[in-house]
């Protein structure tokens, strides 16, 4: 039996074999869910779905797509928000 810390099914079970050959059972925290856009919910692409741990690890290009706002507002939300500041300022003269 593992320890009682284990036995809690909010932990993901994961099969791994160790270098002498034997199967053991790793128990690790599940996935979060994906990361959403500020302005209308829809999930981000290029936004990797880790445990903010694991996500500190990676290099800053692969946490978010590199364009303004990127892993905040879908491409869809930015380029209207884009649209709208264009025709703010244009309006503005």
């Amino acid at each position: 039996m593992v320890r009682p810390a284990l036995r809690s099914r909010s932990l993901r079970r994961v099969s791994r074999r160790t270098p002498g050959g034997r199967s053991v059972v790793h128990y690790e925290r599940r996935r979060p869910g994906p990361a959403r856009c500020a302005r209308c919910g829809r999930p981000l692409n290029g936004v990797p779905r880790l445990r903010p741990a694991r996500l500190r690890a990676l290099p800053k290009t692969a946490k978010r797509p590199e364009r303004p706002y990127g892993g905040v507002l879908c491409p869809s939300c930015l380029a209207e928000l884009l649209r709208q500041a264009v025709r703010g300022a244009a309006g503005a003269r």
